[in-house]
């Protein structure tokens, strides 16, 4: 019997599904060419000589978060999303070039991005206002940023209006408290979580992506943490590369196509030059412009994508 349904969890290969009356099953992809990830809507099928479900299709896709790989591939992460929610914390210790990443596939993908800096009942008066400062960039630029803690509800109050309504992927370092944000958000959820070891690196305590329904509407897929991410090179608007900043800047370079490093007239450089632009967020361009153009070069002659070309909001 065939039946459609939504990936609500993924496991490598191994899946859970929920079906249109709520019921879920145990599912695995039927063949390696079946490559579902967490968000996707599914065609499935009971194979009843095994006591199995199997899916046998992956539908139609409004959008899926991809990563590259070292070759120039690309990796599906999570599927049909609205929102992406870049979580970042006193400890471990901010990697904003991660989180710049996040947000510019956000913005490629043509979805919502959100900053949330989290664990701020870790912070002291003259901490907090460090942090605070390390948001201007991103609130400058456009990007929404909400404060919150774990472990003060009062705290949450706008991280739940931020979700509510959207499906969203939570993103960020190992470490950051991702799953316990969610285990505040959704009441009577169990989420495994775990503490930083004594380098101050964050353990990996998700290891699968998984979807979870939130009381104030809107879902949340909570995703592993990561120490590096690349969004795949076919997915980022190729001439900002989801840099919003960049983007209104670059109308006012003298070259159509250019790339913001080295050509004259360039709007982008004059303003990093002049302090108009952040300049760490105009060095976090130049690094994932480099990264574009080394992926794309191993990808080698001929490579043609079919990747759509989405605009930058």
């Amino acid at each position: 019997m065939r039946f459609e349904a939504e990936v609500i969890a993924a496991y490598g290969r191994h899946l859970r599904v929920r079906d249109a009356t709520g019921g879920e099953h145990d599912a695995r992809p039927f063949g390696r060419r079946v490559q579902a990830v967490c968000g996707d809507r599914v065609a499935c099928e009971h194979d009843a000589a095994h006591a199995e479900v199997h899916v046998t299709e992956v539908l139609q896709r409004s959008n899926v978060l991809e990563r590259a790989t070292t070759r120039g591939g690309a990796e599906a992460v999570v599927a049909n999303l609205s929102q992406i929610v870049v979580v970042i914390a006193p400890a471990p210790v901010p990697d904003l070039f991660v989180a710049d990443r996040y947000v510019a596939a956000a913005a490629s993908l043509g979805i919502e991005a959100l900053i949330a800096l989290n664990k701020i009942d870790l912070l002291d008066s003259e901490a907090r206002s460090v942090a605070d400062a390390m948001l201007v960039p991103y609130r400058k630029a456009g990007y929404r940023c909400v404060t919150c803690s774990a472990t003060r509800p009062e705290s949450l109050t706008a991280l739940r209006a931020a979700l509510a309504a959207h499906v969203s992927v939570m993103v960020g370092q190992s470490g950051v408290g991702k799953s316990s944000l969610i285990g505040a958000l959704v009441p009577n959820l169990d989420i495994a979580t775990g503490a930083l070891d004594r380098d101050a690196e964050g353990r990996h305590t998700t290891t699968s992506a998984c979807r979870y329904d939130l009381p104030g509407g809107g879902a949340i897929i909570d995703s592993p943490g990561v120490r590096d991410f690349a969004p795949a090179i076919d997915t980022l608007e190729p001439s900002s590369l989801g840099f919003l900043e960049v983007d209104r800047l670059s109308t006012q370079c003298r070259f159509a196509d250019c790339q913001h490093l080295r050509e004259p007239g360039c709007a982008v450089r004059s303003a990093a030059e002049d302090g108009t632009l952040d300049a760490r967020r105009y060095e976090s361009y130049r690094r994932l412009r480099r990264l574009f153009e080394d992926l794309r070069e191993k990808r080698g002659p001929g490579h043609r994508s079919d990747a759509a070309r989405r605009p930058v909001r």
